[in-house]
């Protein structure tokens, strides 16, 4: 009985991983008149996100961002909300990040000097 239990347990568990709302395609918002689709799956026991498509405009380019990780080790804390780190391409800097997911919306932060300044931008789900 014990076995039953516990291999429900896990199978409860990889669903709900797999369930994830974070994943998925987004688009960016537009930063230097550029934005871009990211692709967000598990990496580890977190999520990364990768550029996939990137627009100058509403025209897309072969920017040189293209495969880059721009969401870095996004661990879920609860209720929608993530924490990890942000790559911010205009700069080439990486920031302490945090991300809440609500619905097709997702709200994302990167911070500096300890969470006193961040820069913020939502993100619109893609697919």
């Amino acid at each position: 009985m014990r076995h039953i239990i516990a291999a429900a347990i896990l199978a409860l568990a990889g669903t709900a991983a797999t369930a994830d709302p974070i994943e998925g395609v987004w688009q960016t918002q537009p930063d230097e008149g550029s934005f871009a689709h990211v692709t967000i799956s598990p990496c580890g026991g977190a999520f990364c996100g990768t550029i996939s498509r990137t627009f100058q405009g509403q025209s897309e380019f072969q920017s040189p961002n293209l495969g880059r990780q721009i969401v870095i080790d996004m661990a879920p804390q609860g209720g929608g909300a993530y924490a990890g780190k942000v790559w911010r391409p205009a700069n080439n800097k990486i920031y302490n990040g945090k991300a809440s997911v609500q619905g097709d919306r997702m709200s994302l932060s990167g911070c500096v000097a300890g969470g006193l300044i961040c820069k913020s931008q939502t993100w619109a789900r893609v697919q």
